[in-house]
């Protein structure tokens, strides 16, 4: 079997029973299922939620995208081998210790499978909550231009770059394009401050202003989790991004919980903390990848440069990148989530076969 046929590229085309569209991101595929296949799950699986939640699995892909586009190799390889079970593998770790450390729970009720949860439907405060613990990336490239207020925060001067910052920061920033919001432009990913947030709670999906608060104290007390497990590996939580929601549970109270994924190489960047202390950065995470993508094109401008988008999305559509760089990215996630997990990470020799069975003999999903 090649290594094409290990990849879940396309995952928005499993026969799932649903009487909704696919809604189908960079990463992962999102299948409502039915009324009458919520009710019955919840009922025959125990899950603690109300008995007319909304139910959807989520399908993880090996796709990966960075720069806003999503990037293939040669040898038809549309994905990272690993890539996805990685990420589950690791978001699945983070989850389960916040909820044994009381923090709070997560959208996942199940995982049926290592590319595969189910999920309950939250309904999403519109922020991408980025907290930050070195001055790197986007936030050094503004540094560098004079910058020294991001998010309202006040940064000193004399910071040097990939250095630790004197505090944890939070720097939020839109969770899509938001309209009618005083003084924060209509565009996707634009940073805003807590005094933004404060002010247009409603519209940021908070249900009231102290959630503000407890959506701070869930993002602080999260890093520092992922942060001091790290440490014992000798990694380093440099930056991470958290995404929270709203559910139901089954007493009908509705209570914020963390979505989407967390700590993982997508998500957050990690470093080696060995070679760190000996004056290098080594990435554990996608960002050793932008890395490349920066180097393998003459023009890295291209990347970098959101006014040259046509450009770059010609580029990604039109090269296959060498298959070596695909596998670079495999031995580095593979590595970090058998490192978290403690565990060998189990990569499927066909993964849409497998989880179709067990959807299917399992769940009552596939007709």
């Amino acid at each position: 079997m090649s290594l094409a046929d290990k990849v879940l590229a396309v995952n928005d085309d499993l026969p799932i029973r649903t009487d909704k569209p696919v809604h189908s991101g960079k990463v992962r595929s999102v299948y409502w299922l039915t009324e009458k296949d919520s009710r019955r799950l919840i009922e025959e699986k125990g899950y603690a939620v109300a008995p007319d939640a909304p139910l959807a699995v989520m399908v993880i892909s090996d796709r990966i995208s960075a720069f806003d586009c999503i990037w293939t190799g040669e040898g038809g390889m549309r994905g990272v081998p690993g890539k996805g079970a990685a990420l589950n593998a690791i978001s699945n770790h983070w989850f389960q210790l916040f909820k044994e450390r009381g923090l709070a729970d997560s959208h996942i009720l199940d995982i049926p499978h290592p590319l595969v949860w189910i999920v309950q439907k939250a309904r999403p405060v519109m922020i991408e909550a980025i907290a930050r613990q070195y001055i790197t990336g986007s936030m050094w490239r503004a540094y560098q231009k004079g910058e020294r207020t991001f998010c309202g925060i006040e940064i000193p001067d004399g910071l040097q770059k990939d250095q630790k910052l004197p505090e944890l920061l939070i720097t939020p920033s839109t969770k899509g394009i938001l309209k009618g919001i005083p003084g924060v432009p209509e565009a996707d990913d634009v940073n805003i401050t807590r005094t933004n947030i404060e002010e247009n709670f409603a519209a940021f999906n908070f249900r009231s202003k102290s959630d503000i608060d407890l959506y701070e104290q869930l993002l602080k007390e999260g890093f520092d989790v992922i942060s001091a497990e790290l440490e014992k590996l000798d990694q380093i939580f440099v930056d991470t991004k958290f995404e929270f929601g709203y559910v139901t549970d089954a007493e009908g109270r509705e209570k914020l919980i963390y979505m989407d994924e967390v700590g993982t190489p997508d998500s957050s960047r990690i470093w080696d903390g060995e070679q760190y202390r000996n004056g290098k950065v080594v990435e554990k995470s996608k960002e050793g990848f932008r890395q490349a993508l920066l180097n393998h094109f003459p023009d890295p401008d291209i990347l970098l440069n959101k006014d040259r988008m046509p450009e770059r999305q010609a580029l990604a559509r039109d090269n296959e990148l060498p298959a070596a760089m695909l596998m670079d990215v495999s031995a580095t996630y593979v590595d970090i989530a058998e490192k978290i997990t403690g565990k060998k990470l189990e990569i499927s020799e066909n993964p849409k076969a497998e989880l179709i069975a067990i959807l299917r003999d399992h769940y009552g999903l596939i007709d």
